[in-house]
């Protein structure tokens, strides 16, 4: 009888059974991301909050503004800005071991290039500028992004960081934070859900946003006030037209 193992038993070679690996080197954005992302995972201790916005409202008020009528992005950014210059201590970052607050509220907002490399250039003074400044910032940025154009002085001063999947349908997400800022917040699809109010079920469009802080900077209570703010402005937007 022979002792040679049966089909089933026979160990797998797995790198044959993977077929032969493409090594592919990474660019050198991609290097310096892998780099930051993995940084930041390591050494920041991170605190993730979530809240839901009704966008009811919202949608009205887009429908109403005129062309090019400002993204749901674009409003999220506004009511950061404002959300922000009320909240200085999330407009920050912690360095060195001491806390730095900002004077300028600067967003920074995640595009991806034509290669799908994410990048972060900012909007500066988002708190300031109106809905429709915001919009041309951000379609500028966008061109630019997947130009491969956006300079380092365009990548560079941001104090808060937002990042959307909504245009993927993604409902829920959480984004890494960009250190050394505060706190960054991910946006996912506006979408319809059966929702109470008054009592009764109904269809609304609503928004999951997802805070992620620096504990060290935010703590659990200043974190929830700042996104509760947030959705406040979302939910209220004449507020940002002002």
């Amino acid at each position: 009888m022979s002792d040679a193992p049966s089909p089933a038993s026979r160990p797998v070679d797995s790198a044959g059974a993977k077929g032969e690996a493409l090594i592919e080197e990474p660019t050198r954005g991609q290097a310096q991301l892998a780099r930051r992302v993995a940084e930041s995972r390591a050494t920041v201790p991170d605190l993730t909050l979530t809240s839901q916005a009704d966008m009811e409202a919202a949608i009205v008020l887009r429908a109403e503004l005129p062309e090019p009528a400002p993204t749901i992005e674009d409003l999220v950014i506004k009511a950061c800005g404002l959300a922000l210059r009320e909240s200085p201590r999330a407009n920050g970052a912690y360095r060195d071991a001491r806390f730095e607050r900002y004077p300028r509220v600067n967003v920074g907002v995640t595009m991806t290039t034509a290669e799908g490399l994410p990048l972060t250039p900012v909007v500066f003074d988002a708190d300031v500028k109106g809905l429709g400044e915001i919009a041309e910032a951000t379609a500028a940025l966008a061109r630019r992004a997947r130009e491969g154009a956006l300079t380092q002085p365009e990548l560079s001063g941001g104090t808060f960081s937002v990042s959307s999947l909504g245009e993927f349908g993604i409902a829920h997400w959480t984004a890494v934070l960009n250190q050394p800022q505060a706190a960054v917040l991910a946006v996912g699809a506006v979408e319809p859900r059966a929702v109470v109010r008054d009592g009764a079920v109904v269809a609304r469009h609503v928004v999951d946003l997802t805070l992620s802080c620096d504990h060290r900077i935010l703590y659990p209570a200043a974190a929830g006030h700042l996104l509760r703010r947030v959705c406040e402005l979302l939910e209220q937007p004449a507020l940002l037209t002002r």
